[in-house]
């Protein structure tokens, strides 16, 4: 029983030490993630690079799966980006085996006398999180010799011989072993330490360790397929390829063991150097394989979920994820571009609005009234998620953008309001049976047209910054404003001659009324923009 909670409690620090390890170097790098996203370009060499020294780094190719999936929900990556992160992810974790194949055990205490020193002695931020990846590592390999010392006496006993001898030799059992283990500890490096110590201590054969290695591949699978869960589309998409990928590679791979074994005794004549080589050059093969064809590879993927986001799609938020909260300049992106999304409803609401108005449909106005409520909902979770942002160690000019886009984002959901109040005008409207002249309506018609110009304009400013665009924003608030003068006038003019009644004269004068404050909030959103948004 005492040797079972030994070992239970190596597995533990191992993979708390491999937790450790890629924290603090996520936590070291985390700043510079958004220059390195931005080095991914189609460039499908310069991605698989990316993505292996990010793994590497992280020491998890689940956790870079997780990672892409997070930054094409944000918006922050495409597929074709992300496919090549998600294939150099794959010889990025190679490194984790290849250091544990290194017998670093005895120098497990040194390594955690080290880290903790640089964890608790240092005052700076990036020499702490070296130390605790540092003090993780040492933990890595302490549990690591726990569970070696345990398993090593088990090597000479028959009846545990024969057992994994008796499943380890069956090519599909080892792979199915691998699989499954490794979506229990949602680490392909992880499962791949233990095959390592079981072989090193005699338990387990290289033949049964090779198809054990292969069926980690499609485990790690499982993490990425329970981050896609309730993103958008693009982010399942990549969720996909990650699954695809790795399935395709390991069944592919599967019939060809016996020649990774004689490649394994070529290499080296230590069986946990064998398990690593093995363990790499299957990753590469698979990479080297699929990238001639990323993309046909994107083709299929894109065929098998199709990338359609519909108005429907614009009832739930879409890219304020929580994996990038950690990273506040990408976390802040995220945020602008599910404003977009909002401000994208409202040019819906806008346009709906006008057709409420003159045509008196009643399925619009009801629709309206679901897409506010939309607005609603998602301007209460963007500002939360900036609450959240601040939470984290933010710089001075983070501050001023968080508080620049807590204005904006109520700027955005005011419009909303006005698109949804024009909506209840076309109900009185329609209650009262009252219509409005042609010279009314076309009157109308001009000033929408000017509000929709308005609304995608303010849209192109706030996604790209353009501060001449934004000015142009404050320019079109000008024109409203005199639209809305002209028409007041006009209005006047029409009662004076009894060209419109008096229930039609109000209805008129407060659709014009909102329209003008759509333009208002329109432009304080320019304003933000040119204050550095």
């Amino acid at each position: 029983m005492l040797k079972v909670i030994d070992f239970v409690g190596g597995l533990c620090l191992f993979i708390y030490g491999i937790h450790m390890m890629g924290e603090g170097l996520r936590q070291a790098s985390g700043m510079k993630l958004k220059k390195i996203l931005k080095g991914c370009t189609k460039n499908i060499f310069l991605s698989v690079f990316i993505g292996a020294l990010l793994t590497a780094l992280i020491q998890s190719s689940s956790a870079t799966s997780v990672l892409c999936i997070g930054f094409v929900n944000a918006g922050l990556m495409s597929l074709q980006q992300t496919l090549g992160i998600i294939l150099g992810a794959n010889i990025g974790t190679t490194i984790t085996s290849q250091l544990i194949a290194f017998k670093l055990t005895r120098y497990c205490l040194l390594l955690v006398t080290c880290g903790f020193l640089l964890y608790f002695v240092n005052k700076s931020n990036s020499w702490k999180n070296i130390g605790y990846s540092i003090l993780g590592c040492g933990i890595l390999f302490l549990g690591m010799k726990m569970m070696g010392d345990v398993v090593a006496p088990l090597a000479t006993n028959p009846d545990i011989q024969q057992i994994f001898i008796r499943y380890s030799s069956n090519i599909f059992i080892a792979f199915f072993i691998g699989l499954v283990a490794t979506a229990i500890f949602q680490s392909s490096s992880c499962t791949i330490g233990i095959i390592i110590t079981l072989c090193a201590s005699g338990l387990l054969t290289l033949q049964g360790a090779i198809p054990m290695i292969f069926g980690c591949n499609i485990g790690t699978c499982v993490t990425a397929g329970i981050a896609s869960v309730g993103v958008s589309r693009k982010a399942k998409q990549v969720a996909l390829a990650h699954i695809l990928f790795n399935t395709v590679s390991s069944l592919l791979f599967l019939f060809l063991v016996p020649v990774f074994y004689r490649f394994a005794l070529f290499s080296s004549v230590n069986i946990a150097r064998q398990c690593a080589n093995v363990h790499t050059l299957f990753n590469i093969m698979g990479v080297a394989l699929f990238m001639p064809f990323n993309k046909y590879f994107v083709k299929l993927v894109n065929k098998i979920i199709p990338e359609k986001e519909t108005e429907d799609d614009y009832r739930e938020t879409k890219y304020l994820e929580t994996h990038l909260l950690n990273t506040p300049s990408l976390a802040l992106d995220a945020s602008i571009k599910e404003i977009l999304r909002m401000l994208k409803t409202c040019r819906y609401m806008v346009v709906y609005s006008i057709s409420a108005l003159l045509k008196n449909d009643k399925k619009i106005m009801s629709k309206i009234y679901d897409l506010e409520e939309s607005v609603d909902y998602r301007r209460e979770a963007v500002t939360i998620y900036l609450e959240q942002i601040m939470e984290r160690p933010i710089n001075h000019e983070e501050s001023i953008q968080i508080a620049l886009s807590l204005h904006v984002v109520n700027d955005v959901e005011r419009v909303a309001d006005h698109a949804d109040n024009i909506s209840k005008i076309a109900i009185q409207k329609l209650e009262k049976k009252v219509s409005f002249s042609n010279e009314a309506e076309n009157e109308l018609k001009n000033m929408y047209n000017k509000i929709l110009n308005m609304v995608d304009l303010t849209s192109e400013a706030l996604c790209t910054g353009d501060e001449i665009k934004a000015y142009a924003v404050k320019v079109f608030d000008k024109q409203i404003d005199t639209i809305r003068d002209t028409l007041r006038n006009s209005h006047k003019k029409r009662l004076q001659n009894k060209g419109c009644n008096f229930h039609a004269g109000v209805i008129f004068l407060e659709a014009v009324q909102n329209y003008e404050k759509i333009g208002d909030y329109l432009k304080n959103i320019g304003e933000k923009v040119c204050d550095g948004l």
